[in-house]
């Protein structure tokens, strides 16, 4: 071997050396970034000497990463759907809280005892409209409580959409810088990163699945197939309320639905094109889980203004007279049922504040002239069809005959059995997350490996230096002699 091949040997041996070392340093000192992938250095022998460097190989393991980035949408969905199930929850108020549906039913069954026992009381009377009212207004304030969850899941639409454009353009234009950075010559591992991390910041908003190209580049796509990005970036649309009320469905084109690149898009939570993240949850929730509580809620509504809308129970009533609850103020049709919860309201001919009058509690709605101040039929029939076992004329709560109490009830068991659910379903897709990543991070970066891996570089580079300085020295005598 001559010197000159012993001195080219060293000097590219000292070149890949040093490269490696840097690629190391890198490595450990990114051991805890997001989206950062391992590097290492591509290298092949020379025909005639030394070692040529081919390249930096960013090393990952794309099937992890692909089971991760859906692992992400399933955790953002169930979590979503939990803390709906949590809120909704807090809206009907807990069985033992007095200030819940049943529990202001049972304060308002309460009254109807104690005031049937001392008829001739004007604050018994009193505590009956009071809790008649309670009843009433609680109801209310549930309905409107489940439309204010709908409202904030179409802010929560808004919101998701523009950082999902948002996302899909910062991908799109990394795409093209890679592409540029590979036709030069570049290393585009960094790129690749902040691709990578670029792709996990939009990866709960919709499922993501990530094409690789041969030229660098990425399509990113749906499980269902719907192109979120290719050539250039998807647009989504959508445009939000500032207010929604119980009759706005995204059927009757009052609520916005979502479109792609100007065309609707189906927003069904099971097998839609975006079915998966934390987007088709909100959709879900505004236009199906919140719809359905209200539905629920309108007929426990519905079943109790029918128990005292009755002319049996309340012989002063005409067939079409309005009971003690009323669909503001007026008799109820049962085909109006939608939103009934949000209108009931206390019939104004017990109202002392507008113009009624207590005794009508004990003598009937329709009496003209107050009777027997001792005479608590009315006030034991009203008790009777408060508790009177009904089966329920509408919604799924249940199938067999329930008190008024009891049909509420009813409605906060499922409630309570959704969200246990729903929490169930979030905690084994966080657990699979977490284990994704526990292994996504296990191919990582080891830093006790590239710390050995820093020792064989160091001692590498110091025999190829030694070489070097051989191969010098022994040109210096030659020219010597």
């Amino acid at each position: 071997m001559s010197i000159t091949t012993s001195l080219n040997n060293a000097l590219s041996g000292l070149f890949a050396t040093s490269r490696s070392a840097e690629l190391v340093s890198s490595n450990i000192s990114n051991a805890l970034t997001e989206g950062y992938g391992r590097r290492e250095l591509s290298v092949s022998a020379r025909q005639v000497s030394g070692v040529t460097v081919n390249g930096v190989v960013r090393i990952t393991d794309d099937t992890i990463t692909a089971d991760r980035l859906l692992a992400d949408a399933s955790v953002g969905n169930e979590s979503a759907k939990s803390d709906f199930f949590a809120a909704l929850e807090r809206v009907l108020g807990a069985v033992d809280d007095p200030l819940s549906v049943p529990g202001r039913l049972g304060t308002f069954e309460a009254s109807l005892i104690e005031a049937a026992a001392r008829p001739d009381s004007q604050a018994r009377l009193q505590g009956l409209f009071d809790a008649t009212a309670s009843a009433a207004e609680g109801i209310s304030q549930a309905s409107d409580g489940i439309q204010t969850l709908r409202q904030d899941a179409d802010r929560t639409i808004s919101q998701l959409v523009g950082q999902l454009n948002t996302g899909l353009q910062n991908v799109g234009e990394l795409n093209e810088n890679i592409l540029r950075a590979k036709a030069s010559g570049r290393d585009v591992s960094a790129l690749l990163d902040q691709r990578q991390q670029a792709i996990d910041s939009i990866s709960e908003i919709v499922p993501i699945q990530v094409l690789p190209r041969e030229n660098g580049t990425a399509t990113l796509i749906t499980p269902t197939g719907a192109v979120l990005l290719d050539t250039r970036a998807a647009e989504f649309g959508f445009s939000g309320r500032s207010v929604i009320t119980p009759d706005m469905t995204i059927e009757s084109g009052a609520l916005s639905g979502l479109t792609l690149n100007g065309f609707a898009l189906s927003t069904a939570s099971d097998n839609g094109p975006i079915s998966g993240g934390t987007l088709a949850a909100a959709f879900a929730v505004r236009d199906d889980l919140a719809v359905e509580a209200q539905t629920r809620l309108d007929a426990v509504a519905r079943d109790l203004v029918e128990r005292f809308q009755d002319p049996a129970v309340d012989p002063t009533l005409g067939p079409t007279d309005a009971g003690l609850f009323t669909d503001s103020g007026a008799f109820f049709d049962t085909a109006n049922e939608l939103g009934l919860s949000a209108r009931l309201e206390v019939n104004a001919l017990v109202d002392p504040s507008a113009g009624g009058a207590l005794w009508r509690l004990r003598d009937g709605l329709g009496a003209v002239t107050e009777g027997a101040v001792g005479n608590n039929t009315l006030l034991v029939d009203l008790r009777t069809a408060l508790t009177e076992l009904r089966v329920p004329a509408s919604g799924d709560l249940s199938t067999g005959a329930r008190s008024a109490s009891a049909l509420a009830g009813d409605l906060l068991s499922l409630v309570s059995v959704d969200r246990v659910n729903a929490e169930n379903r979030e905690s084994f897709s966080a657990a699979r997350k977490e284990s994704l990543r526990d292994i996504e991070l296990g191919q990582g970066i080891n830093t006790d490996q590239e710390l050995q891996k820093l020792l064989l570089i160091e001692q590498a580079y110091a025999a190829n230096a030694r070489v070097v300085t051989t191969a010098s020295e022994m040109i210096d005598t030659l020219l010597a002699i």
